[in-house]
C-alpha cells in the first residue's frame, strides 16, 4: 500500500510540475501514473549506477551534479513514455527539484513504518 501511495504521490507531483511549467507536458492523469512507475523504477535501477560513475563530478561540486543525474532523467523519462515531455534541459532540471519537493511534501518520512 505505501508503494501505491508514493506512487500516486510521485503521479501527483509530476501533474503539478506539467501544470507549472509550460515545457513539461503531461496529456493525462494516466500519463503522469505511468511517468512516475517509470521514474521509480530508474530511480532504483539506473540511478545508483550513474551517481557510482560521476562520484569524483559529484564530490568536486558538493553534491550539485545530483541535480543533472535527476534532469537527464527526466529527460529520458520524457523521450520514454507517451503523453509526457519535457522540452529542454532546463526545464528538466527546474522539473526534477519541484517533483522532489512536492512529492516529499506528500511522502513524509515518519516513524511508525
Amino acid at each position: 500500500m505505501k508503494i501505491l501511495w508514493k506512487i500516486i504521490a510521485v503521479a501527483v507531483a509530476v501533474m503539478v510540475t506539467a501544470y507549472i511549467l509550460p515545457g513539461i507536458v503531461v496529456e493525462s492523469f494516466w500519463a503522469a501514473v505511468v511517468t512516475a512507475i517509470v521514474l521509480s523504477l530508474m530511480n532504483i535501477l539506473l540511478k545508483p549506477l550513474l551517481v557510482i560513475l560521476t562520484l569524483p563530478v559529484t564530490i568536486l561540486t558538493l553534491g550539485l551534479f545530483l541535480l543533472v543525474i535527476n534532469a537527464l532523467m527526466l529527460l529520458l523519462v520524457g523521450a520514454i513514455v507517451p503523453g509526457f515531455g519535457v522540452d529542454t534541459f532546463w526545464w528538466a532540471l527546474i522539473g526534477s527539484v519541484i517533483i522532489s519537493l512536492i512529492s516529499s511534501l506528500l511522502n513524509p518520512k515518519r516513524g511508525d513504518d
